[in-house]
């Protein structure tokens, strides 16, 4: 009925279309919709398209060589799978699908504590690096919980997302009824069923999973799994602060991932409080409309922390080239996002490896059209930046260390 193949699809695009087949209204929505008047969402990507190549002409590189290194684990190429909340909601598999294709990709995958699968089941689906993304959402204790729940499994980062002192207002959300899918009354459903009606293939996906999941890994003292819901309240009563990343940092002694900075200060505060890692993210524009494209500051945090963390972009990745640029100012990854769950919600484990084929194909053809045999070779030699990105300097073509943009 609303059957999609994800192995047809020829770029990303394509499975967001495929997506959108097989969602209702309201969970589609909440995957691809930005914040308010979603200005930063567009931003992410016409950042992306301020940026033109400079290739090296008649070279012949042979192999490419894909991978490389975050917080000391190797990939097979340099993307790695954001974490995603309410991705059981898209399609059963939901994250244990998604890290089981990244494992089998020679990548890693993040876990969303707005996860309706346990964090053993994620660890237990990949041996790539898995990360886990915590939101306080219960209450430290709880918090706490979960980060000794990812201590016994195995996880190699927990990441602390500082952008989400409240939701974002995604006006999308409303309107469809996602506060009313989420909560228990029948009543309030009844205006917001027409959709489901409409894709009745989704409808008897989740019915056969057990309904609307919990939240798995926020387990309330005495009440177990947390009901999921409409996240907003839950985030504007447990905002992360700087000043908990020390009760944080006693409590795991793995490396930590700041989220969601984009300014040279924060960048720095992260590394005075002992991050491993920074991931610079407008959270997809899901959060604060008006912020501008985690592209476009890249290279002035690459500037600020100069080699003492490693930097990871996420937001708007949708092409292999879109990875590319975000390698040549400065990024040692990116996490993507959006790209894979249009993958899942097609097609579940397929559809993510589906994504991930295009992406990877991507960085190659690029990579061998650019006349660059490695990613590690890239840098800002290979781009040419539009007025609003810092310009290139006139020895910029010396420079072969992306931790050294001339900015």
């Amino acid at each position: 009925m609303n059957a999609v193949d994800p192995s047809k699809a020829v770029n990303i695009e394509d499975l967001r279309r495929l997506a959108r087949r097989r969602l209702p209204n309201v969970v589609f929505d909440y995957l691809d919709c930005g914040s308010d008047g979603q200005f930063t969402l567009r931003e992410n990507r016409r950042a992306f398209d301020d940026i033109m190549f400079r290739p090296r002409q008649a070279v012949s590189v042979g192999a490419c060589d894909l991978r490389t290194k975050v917080l000391g684990r190797e990939i097979s190429f340099p993307a790695m799978l954001a974490p995603v909340g309410y991705l059981r909601l898209m399609h059963p598999g939901g994250s244990v699908a998604a890290a089981r294709a990244a494992g089998a990709f020679g990548t890693g995958a993040a876990l969303s504590t707005i996860s309706g699968h346990t964090l053993e089941n994620f660890r237990a689906a990949t041996t790539g690096p898995a990360w886990y993304q915590l939101y306080l959402i219960g209450g430290r204790e709880a918090g706490e919980g979960a980060i000794e729940r990812a201590r016994r499994a195995g996880f190699d980062a927990l990441i602390i997302t500082v952008d989400t002192a409240v939701s974002g207002m995604r006006e999308r959300d409303p309107r469809n009824g996602m506060k009313q899918l989420l909560g228990s009354s029948t009543l309030a459903k009844i205006p917001f069923l027409g959709q489901f009606f409409a894709h009745p293939g989704w409808v008897f996906s989740l019915l056969r999973d057990g309904g609307v999941p919990k939240l798995a890994n926020v387990t309330l003292p005495g009440q177990g799994p947390m009901p999921l819901m409409d996240i907003g309240a839950a985030l504007a009563d447990t905002v992360v602060t700087w000043n908990d990343l020390q009760w944080i940092r006693k409590a795991w002694s793995g490396p930590i991932v700041v989220k969601g900075v984009l300014s040279a200060e924060d960048a720095k505060r992260a590394v005075d409080e002992g991050a491993a890692a920074i991931v610079v993210s407008n959270h997809g524009a899901r959060q604060l409309d008006y912020v501008p494209a985690s592209l476009q500051v890249l290279p002035e945090i690459v500037k600020a922390v100069r080699g003492q963390v490693e930097v990871i972009m996420d937001s708007g990745i949708r092409r292999g080239t879109d990875i590319v640029k975000a390698l040549c100012l400065g990024a040692e990854a990116v996490l993507i996002g959006r790209a894979y769950a249009y993958g899942l919600a097609a097609g579940g484990q397929a559809g993510v490896t589906r994504a991930l084929t295009i992406l990877r194909d991507d960085v190659e053809r690029t990579l061998r059209l650019l006349g660059c045999k490695s990613v590690a070779d890239l840098d800002p030699t290979y781009i040419e930046a539009a007025s609003r990105f810092p310009a290139r300097s006139e020895g910029s073509a010396a420079l072969t260390d992306r931790s050294a943009l001339a900015v």
